[in-house]
């Protein structure tokens, strides 16, 4: 069956994939995203169980953490979603100052003891989205654009070389990421089509929709 993507094939001779199938492995992707710069940290790996996700991710929430200014403004001092009391409800002063916001899947491994209370001793919030929503979890929604251009088109045949793949593709997108932004550019566009679809009425806060011609 022909398979959607980009490939330099004949006309009317789409590159398709072989009858034959056979399982031969999976591979995931460990993400790590941050929407305000569109920058990911990921890594391609045969099994995401707890001894392999945990401890890269405590490495590279390291990372990030050394990478970001030291905490120099009294907590009292800081933005409301910089304390941990807007989280919490109540000042935490044996914490480190609130340094991570962690968006995560609702996930059991998630809540382990020991790396819940590293996140905290290391000034990271973990946040879980509810369940059945695991669409606020933008990292979902970039590793989905991060498959389709590693796969589509392709026909790998192994684990490996699918996460081979993956991290190269990633490669790729760090060396120009693309920020995602709540009400972005393409929020924009929405707004302004449809202030183009509909028009006060008689100067109150209501709207009503006209046609986009008018026949004469």
């Amino acid at each position: 069956m022909p398979r959607p993507g980009q490939s330099w094939e004949p006309v009317g001779k789409a590159r398709r994939q072989p009858h034959e199938y056979e399982r031969n492995g999976t591979a995931k992707l460990l993400t790590l995203f941050r929407p305000a710069t569109g920058v990911v940290r990921a890594t391609g790996v045969t099994t995401a169980a707890n001894a392999v996700l945990h401890p890269w991710l405590q490495a590279e929430l390291e990372q990030v953490l050394a990478e970001l200014p030291a905490v120099t403004i009294p907590e009292a001092a800081r933005a409301p979603l910089a304390r941990w009391q807007t989280w919490e409800g109540k000042p935490c002063p044996a914490l480190p100052p609130l340094r991570v916001i962690l968006v995560w899947d609702n996930l059991a491994g998630h809540l382990t003891p020991d790396l819940v209370l590293w996140l905290y001793h290391h000034g990271v919030l973990p946040l879980s989205t509810p369940l059945s929503g695991s669409w606020l979890n933008m990292a979902e929604s970039l590793q989905r654009i991060l498959v389709r251009r590693a796969l589509d088109g392709q026909h790998p045949q192994t684990p490996a070389q699918i996460i081979a793949w993956l991290e190269e593709t990633v490669v790729g997108w760090n060396a120009q990421p693309t920020p995602f932004t709540w009400h972005g550019k393409r929020y924009a566009r929405r707004q302004r089509a449809r202030l183009r679809r509909h028009q006060r009425f008689a100067g109150s806060g209501a709207q009503c929709a006209y046609p986009s011609s008018i026949a004469r």
